[in-house]
């Protein structure tokens, strides 16, 4: 046994809180157990000494010590830095479930009710104590704020220390509820959606996207010069009083591109007006071979990247000159000519066999959501926003008919399509499978969390596979639908209403691709031209048309030995009868009619050479007969 260690009134107190909190836990409270708190306080000065200590003295001290330091952190009696969190990998996961064990308790089965392995659950409780140790709160009154602030911090801990010595320092550590340092990225997503719906925080996690962007995007706005960066960010501030959230983000994100760029190529650029012709020019090459988010296989931006984001820099422009901003652009420096020129290729569509192998597939699958999911594509054209915007409310009743409310998505507005009896069976199913711990509204969740796109992008990309039709896309089905209902009559006005459409410009699409009339107009006029080729069977009565007739009589009159006269017919020809004007021209009374009707068309025409021509042919006609 331990000597005893000299200890003050202070350093009893907080001994024999640290006592009653083991007895609380069920834990022994023999004295010797008891050595790692007298030790604290007497060996390292306690709180005060502690935190004088640098950061490898910390990390050095016994681990019996260190210990009890743990649990100071998890009693919110000593705040640590996000360094010693990260260097020393304190198994603050498993002391918290000893001391929060109620807490402990619903965290982890709020997350089995939401679909986590055990495993994923206990991961997700260290990284809550971890986030809960910085924020200096207990775990039933942390909130989401100090929740994100402690997230950040370990991040640049993270960050700062490095792989090598964290590898190093996690040596120390083990599995469990406080088990090594790993990547925050999907644990933390995952432990917000288990807090929300255990009712420790009162915000629903966002979707995929925002959290990783956020760190990233301050580093590289730090590398802008800073008169620059303050204009863009600041304008991106203001449309985001009106835009759409992504829509923020990809202003964002585009600016920050160029601002980098003018950072690295042009340093002397450092704010909005220095900003010359010269530069765009130089940034619009950059954009045409700079490597897309997949750069492994080779592949740059597309046309559609590159005119987007130069319309989102221009707006940004013109913007300014119309806000009268102080540091705007002292002339026009990016003009239509500009943005690449896009193809406008017509929707790609499945045929009806197609589709039909398509639905087939889908209510052979397994998958609850990927029947349900492919079946409210095909039949309903929803985008894939609007259906993972649905809620779980959306079904309503009219009269005697089901409708689906499809909520506010790409163009702002929402509207009811009808719902077809299975559709209305399928989503029931879905609901009667619902975990009852959820406390969102939205009609699919994943974990939790509200469904991301890919999931959806998946679940068509399957059924097409087993269905042996290539590679299909969420958006076909709309395309699919509205093909569909074109080529059956549906008017244009509620393929619009059907589809959610503002003007009915949107929708003329689908009547490129299934114009009825160009095809009966089509069919039609082949039957006849097939006849004109098949000698065996006769031609019908109207297979030459007036204007044929007279096309092909109008081309015989002007027929010539070895070719014919293209000739105008509103043209006057000083040759037309030159033949006839030959002495050595010889004609006789067979001939006749035809000389008269050349005499009667020059004469229609007021061609007077040429009819006193014939009227001479004629008239020599006449007196060889008199004679």
């Amino acid at each position: 046994m331990p000597a005893p260690l000299p200890l003050t009134t202070a350093d009893r107190e907080l001994v024999a809180a640290y006592r009653e909190a083991r007895r609380r836990a069920g834990l022994s409270t023999i004295p010797t157990h008891l050595w790692p708190a007298k030790a604290f306080c007497a060996q390292v000065g306690g709180i005060d000494g502690w935190l004088c200590l640098s950061l490898e003295e910390q990390c050095g001290l016994d681990r019996r010590i260190r210990s009890f330091v743990n649990w100071l952190a998890v009693a919110s009696r000593l705040r640590p830095s996000a360094d010693y969190v990260v260097a020393a990998v304190p198994q603050l996961g498993r002391i918290a479930a000893r001391y929060h064990p109620a807490t402990y308790a619903l965290v982890t089965e709020t997350s089995r009710e939401l679909g986590y392995s055990a495993g994923v659950g206990v991961d997700q409780w260290s990284l809550f104590a971890r986030l809960m140790v910085l924020s200096g709160s207990p775990p039933d009154v942390v909130g989401l704020g100090a929740l994100e602030v402690a997230r950040r911090a370990i991040e640049e801990a993270e960050g700062r220390l490095g792989p090598v010595r964290r590898q190093s320092a996690s040596s120390r550590g083990g599995r469990g509820p406080g088990g090594p340092a790993q990547s925050m990225t999907r644990p933390y997503r995952g432990l917000l959606a288990v807090l929300f719906h255990a009712g420790l925080i009162d915000k629903a996690p966002k979707n995929d996207a925002a959290w990783d962007s956020s760190p990233r995007s301050y580093a590289e706005w730090s590398h802008v010069a800073p008169t620059l960066a303050a204009t863009m960010r600041s304008y991106v501030d203001q449309c985001a009083l009106t835009q759409r959230p992504a829509t923020t983000v990809r202003n964002d994100t585009t600016l920050r591109e160029l601002g980098l760029f003018l950072a690295e190529r042009y340093p002397e650029v450092t704010c909005v007006a220095e900003i010359r012709r010269a530069h765009i020019e130089a940034f619009k090459s950059f954009l045409a071979t700079r490597p897309a988010k997949q750069p492994a296989k080779g592949m740059t931006l597309s046309r559609a990247t590159i005119k987007n984001h130069l319309i989102a820099i221009g707006l940004f422009f013109q913007r300014l000159l119309e806000w009268q901003v102080e540091d705007a652009p002292t002339a026009q420096l990016l003009y239509s000519a500009d943005l690449p020129r896009l193809d406008q290729p017509l929707p790609r569509f499945l045929d009806d066999g197609a589709a039909a192998k398509l639905l087939q597939a889908a209510r052979a699958d397994n998958d609850p959501f990927v029947r349900l999911a492919v079946e409210l594509l095909a039949r309903t054209g929803l985008r894939k926003g609007e259906l993972l915007g649905l809620t779980v409310d959306s079904v309503v009743q009219i009269g005697t008919a089901y409708w689906l409310r499809v909520p506010v998505g790409k163009l702002h507005t929402d509207r009811y399509v009808p719902l077809h009896p299975q559709l209305k069976a399928l989503i029931d199913s879905w609901l009667a499978a619902r975990p009852e711990a959820l406390r969102s509204n939205l009609l699919f969740v994943e974990r939790g969390r509200p469904m991301g796109t890919h999931r959806v992008d998946r679940a068509v990309a399957k059924v097409a596979a087993a269905a042996g039709i290539g590679r299909v896309t969420p958006h076909q089905l709309r395309h699919t639908l509205a093909t569909q209902a074109v080529n059956r009559g549906m008017p244009l006005e509620a393929i619009a209403a059907l589809l959610g459409h503002k003007t009915l410009t949107m929708t003329l699409v689908y009547a490129r691709i299934a114009d009825r009339t160009v095809a009966e107009e089509y069919f039609s006029v082949s039957e006849k031209v097939e006849a004109l080729y098949d000698r065996s069977v006769p031609l019908p009565p109207d297979a030459e048309g007036a204007e044929m007739r007279k096309l092909r009589a109008e081309m015989h009159r002007r027929m010539l030995g070895n070719g014919y006269c293209a000739r105008p017919l509103e043209l006057d020809c000083h040759f037309e009868s030159i033949c006839e004007s030959c002495s050595f021209f010889v004609t006789t009374i067979d001939f006749r009619p035809t000389l008269a009707r050349q005499r009667d068309d020059a004469k229609e025409k007021g061609q007077i050479a040429r009819q006193k021509v014939f009227e001479g042919l004629l008239a020599r006609l006449d007196e060889g007969e008199a004679s």
